[in-house]
Formats: structure tokens, C-alpha cells, sequence
């Protein structure tokens, strides 16, 4: 082909066009009104909301309500944030709270956590001046007509609702717990809005049994009715039931605002001394270990054995509030900012018996209070435990697998 053929064919290919600049959030054009709906706020009614987003130009987007804790999340293609602070928006405390940055490639997303079950009404884009504006309009909705998308992972993935699958096979059949719903009688625990611990953490102990129940494991209660047992004949009753585990159950009480989400308490080794000796004292030398008579041993040996046999039940529970918080997080559970901690509680004492004392939120947290008196999310939070029972089970038949081999 002659050179200049060539040249002159070069000519007519269009250049590649230039990179096109990211759209901006112009803040001050945007706005989140809050308007009264039905007989207004004041009557329990959450009002409706209007989301303007003004853009520099328009981008795809879209608009979805993600459940538990209730979200609106918006996703705009190739757009920036960089600068921009949420308190600029125009009515941003008209909910909980509002996020926005970049979370994948040439995506950004904006986070509107909602006071309560909506619904989106409308979603539109208008791309003519002054300025490209998405409006989406959201309206509250009954519990029973909320339809969220069940997480923000699914929304990112674009993942429909899980579907509905059998049961899982009884991993943690043959398997003997103990639960033990704290307080109880004349104690009635901790207090707040019109619930008591002692209610909350039965009603709840009752569904659990029920859910461990069908899928093979034995259970036994401390009480089962409006009853305070002794916390010493608590470890008792655990023991006479040859648990393989003990699961202590409470929604305590602190002061507004210092604590909130499900915290798991395990025995604090570094109390193991003081405690053993006083256990040592206190109780029946033969309710100490199951199948050793302790019954004319010295204290000093008393505390010897059980600090031997915790060499074995201590990694045990930990390992069980390991399971246990891995499962709550994965389902999005609210835990605390230390999920995990030590202590010196009585029912944790027991020398021989993995156990664990589960907090599942504070009473005096209006969240947590709300959680705790929610049928779907005591729903929930019984799953999560069943999965994490489950395969704690199932972890330390292997293990004792391994050990005999």
C-alpha cells in the first residue's frame, strides 16, 4: 500500500475520546426534607422523606432499602465525594445518620441509616439545567409490609434474597447444654422501660431450647419459671446433667450511652487463683469436679486440680465465644466494641464445664432493648446461636478425633 494511502486513512480514525471527569455532589443544591405523614409524628408515624442528590452531571444510579439495621443506599457511577461532609447536607439530622465515599471501582455509595421499615415510592433522574438532580422518595411502612434487601452485600452484589433451605443436618446431636436464664424471683435484674432481664432472658432461653431441641440437643434449664436458683446450685444442676456446655443468659444494665451490642464473658484466668480457693472453701468439695472426690483434700490441692481441669475448659469456652461471635457478626448482629471479655462472674466458675455468659444486649439501651423485645430479631439471634453450638460441637469432635489419633 503507498505511504500516502496509508497516511491518509490514519486520518480518518476518530481519536479516542478523553476520560470523562467524575460528577460531583454539589451539597448545596442538594437537600433530605422530612414531611408528615399520616396523622403526623406525634402519633408513632414516621414522616416521609425526600432525598435530592444535585450532580454536575448525570450518572446511572440506583436506589435500594437494606434491612437490619434499616437502610436506604444509593450507588452513583463514577461519581466523587472527595471534600464533602454529609453536615453540609441540608436536613442530615433528620435521620440517624448519613454516610458516602467510594466502595468499589467507579462506584461510590451513599449510606442513609432511617428511623424505621420504609419503602421506596419513586426514584427519578432529571438530566436537564440548572443541574442533573436525582429525587428519591421514601414513605414508612408497618413491619409487616417492610421488604428490605436482606443486607448491604446483597445490594452490592446485585444477589437476590436468600433462598429458603431445609434445616441443617444435627451437627450438634448427642450434645447436652445447659442454659441458664440469670436472675429470676425476687430478683428480677436489670430494669428499663417497662421490661426486667429476668422476662427478657426467659422468654428468649424458652426459644432457644425450643431451637436446640429439633436439632438433636438435649437441654436442660436452671429454671424455667419466675424462680431465682442459687447461683452455686446453678453449676450443680449443670453438672448433674453432664453438660458439655453452660450458657449463662442476661441483658444487663450501665449507665446511658457506656455500653451497647451482645458482649460473650468467659472466665478470667487471671482471677483462677483467688477463685479457686474460695470455691474451694465455699461449696461441697464433691461439686467441685465431676468424678473426683475432692472430700478431705487440702485447699491447696483443691485449687491444684481445678486450675488442671481448666487447662482443658478454658480453651474450650473461648473457643465457643470465638463461634459465637463470628456467626453474630456474619448476620449482622450489633456486638459490642469488645465482644469478647474476661470476668469473675459465679457461673462461670465451674472447672470442668465449658461455659460462657452471654450478654445479649444492654437494658438500659433503647437499641438493644428494642432488639430484645422484636420477635424477628430474637428470631435471629436464636439461629446464630444454633449455628454457633452447632459448629462448636461439631469443631470439638474433631479435635477429640485428632486427640485419640
Amino acid at each position: 500500500m503507498p505511504r500516502w494511502l496509508l497516511l491518509s486513512l490514519l486520518l480518518l480514525i476518530p481519536a479516542p475520546a478523553p476520560a470523562q471527569e467524575a460528577a460531583r455532589l454539589l451539597v448545596g443544591a442538594s437537600s433530605l426534607t422530612a414531611e408528615e405523614s399520616g396523622w403526623g409524628w406525634g402519633w408513632g408515624r414516621e414522616p416521609t422523606l425526600e432525598l435530592e442528590l444535585a450532580l454536575s452531571r448525570a450518572v446511572p444510579y440506583r436506589a435500594v432499602i437494606v434491612g437490619d439495621p434499616v437502610r436506604l443506599i444509593v450507588d452513583l457511577k463514577e461519581t466523587d465525594f472527595s471534600g464533602l461532609r454529609t453536615e453540609d447536607l441540608f436536613g442530615h439530622d433528620a435521620v440517624p445518620a448519613i454516610r458516602w465515599g467510594a466502595f468499589r471501582q467507579g462506584w461510590s455509595r451513599i449510606v442513609v441509616e432511617l428511623p424505621g421499615p420504609y419503602r421506596i415510592t419513586s426514584a427519578s433522574q432529571r438530566t436537564k439545567a440548572p443541574q442533573p438532580v436525582i429525587r428519591v422518595r421514601l414513605e414508612p411502612v408497618a413491619e409487616d409490609e417492610f421488604a428490605p434487601l436482606p443486607s448491604a452485600t446483597a445490594a452490592l452484589r446485585n444477589l437476590p434474597a436468600p433462598a429458603d433451605l431445609p434445616p441443617p443436618t444435627a451437627d450438634a446431636e448427642g450434645l447436652t447444654v445447659v442454659l441458664d436464664p440469670g436472675h429470676g424471683g425476687f430478683d428480677p435484674g436489670a430494669q428499663a422501660g417497662g421490661e426486667t432481664e429476668a422476662d427478657l432472658v426467659l422468654g428468649f432461653a424458652k426459644e432457644l431450647r425450643t431451637a436446640l431441641e429439633a436439632q438433636g440437643v438435649t437441654v436442660r434449664m436452671t429454671r424455667e419459671d419466675d424462680s431465682f436458683v442459687r447461683l452455686e446450685k446453678r453449676m450443680t444442676m449443670a453438672r448433674d446433667a453432664g453438660a458439655d456446655l453452660f450458657l449463662s443468659l442476661h441483658a444487663d444494665a450501665l449507665p446511658s450511652g457506656q455500653a451497647a451490642g451482645a458482649t460473650i464473658f468467659v472466665w478470667n484466668p487471671k482471677a483462677n487463683g483467688k477463685a479457686a480457693r474460695q470455691l474451694a472453701t465455699r461449696h461441697d468439695r464433691s461439686d467441685l469436679l465431676s468424678g473426683i472426690d475432692l472430700t478431705g483434700k487440702d485447699d491447696g490441692l483443691a485449687s491444684v486440680m481445678m486450675d488442671f481441669a481448666r487447662t482443658d475448659t478454658q480453651p474450650r469456652s473461648e473457643n465457643f465465644a470465638r463461634f459465637l461471635t463470628s456467626r453474630m457478626a456474619l448476620q449482622g448482629i450489633g456486638l459490642h466494641d469488645r465482644p469478647i471479655q474476661g470476668a469473675a462472674f459465679s457461673v462461670l466458675k465451674s472447672p470442668d464445664i465449658p461455659s460462657a455468659l452471654l450478654e445479649l444486649g444492654f437494658i438500659t439501651d433503647e437499641h438493644d432493648r428494642a432488639n430484645l423485645t422484636d420477635p424477628q430479631w430474637r428470631a435471629r439471634m436464636v439461629r446464630v446461636l444454633v449455628e454457633a453450638i452447632s459448629g462448636w460441637a461439631r469443631d470439638e469432635r474433631f479435635r477429640e478425633t485428632n486427640l485419640r489419633h
